[in-house]
């Protein structure tokens, strides 16, 4: 399937910079659909191919130009955020374990997180790979909801933010002062943590010191608008614009926290990835289906192989 829908509606411009990082008209394509719940959004640069998770159906699958969608893993702990590592092995959040995983290059699959202060998780739900190759993640209770998740009790009062050695055997929370934390990514220098809450649909910062412990966490901008959607993914641009989902479709923001204008999407959205060669493709992971419009900024690549 290729639907195109191309309309100056698909664009809410609150100021006149958009057009300059987005565009001033998009063509959206619907690649794929008749999902139950997407989220994920993980680009392969080698192999031209995205993975995204359809939590409810426990299938994660593989989109490419040539091959279409396809399965790449079922079940898959119901898993939600993607990201690769330093060595281009998979990150997993899975849902249904509430663990941080990682998929070696022989298949096998490594526990990153389960537990902290003997305690387990609650449901990880993002993760971003710094360049040193610590794991950084967040903690909300959606996994352990009926639908998206395995229904359980909840193991611990606070919704964090952590981080992971690579090895697995340090698991550091960093916060635990959020209502239902979600999508997180870098600056470009890596000196700030964004991190986003969907139930107060903000989204924070946080000053990274040198030993990968943060600091600060104050209230970097508000996502409003119309329409349905909250904070949850969120990604930066080379030019350190930052994208997040939010009410109507994904907010553009400049690197000054001014919200340039919403890209407005058909469905709710979870989250997005920019992929293709250069970078400058948004792939959409929007309730059932599977979305992709273009930019004129190309989006930071979290590739390092």
């Amino acid at each position: 399937m290729n639907t195109d829908l191309r309309d100056e509606t698909n664009v809410e411009i609150r100021d006149s910079r958009l057009k300059n990082v987005v565009g001033e008209r998009l063509e959206i394509q619907q690649l794929a659909t008749g999902f139950l719940f997407t989220e994920g959004p993980l680009w392969h640069p080698q192999g031209q191919y995205l993975l995204f998770s359809d939590m409810p159906g426990d299938h994660m699958r593989k989109w490419s130009a040539k091959d279409g969608v396809s399965t790449f893993r079922k079940p898959c702990a119901q898993s939600n955020g993607l990201a690769w590592d330093r060595q281009g092995r998979l990150i997993v959040c899975e849902h249904a374990t509430s663990k941080v995983t990682r998929t070696e290059h022989d298949g096998t699959i490594t526990v990153i997180a389960s537990r902290h202060d003997g305690k387990e998780l609650n449901s990880p739900n993002d993760v971003v790979v710094k360049s040193d190759g610590a794991i950084y993640f967040t903690d909300p209770t959606y996994g352990r909801n009926e639908y998206y998740g395995k229904p359980r009790p909840l193991p611990r009062e606070e919704r964090g933010l952590y981080r992971a050695e690579p090895d697995g055997k340090t698991l550091t929370q960093l916060a635990g002062d959020f209502a239902q934390p979600n999508g997180l990514c870098f600056s470009l220098d890596e000196n700030e943590l964004f991190v986003n809450d969907t139930e107060r649909g903000h989204i924070r910062v946080f000053d990274v010191k040198p030993d990968g412990s943060v600091a600060g966490g104050r209230i970097w901008a508000q996502l409003k608008g119309e329409g349905n959607g909250a904070p949850d993914g969120m990604k930066i641009d080379t030019a350190g614009n930052i994208y997040c989902c939010g009410p109507g479709g994904i907010h553009v923001f400049d690197p000054g926290a001014t919200c340039l204008g919403v890209v407005k999407v058909p469905e709710g959205v979870a989250n997005f990835c920019f992929g293709d060669d250069d970078f400058r493709s948004v792939y959409v992971t929007a309730s059932t289906s599977l979305y992709r419009f273009r930019v004129m900024i190309p989006g930071r690549a979290q590739w390092w192989s």
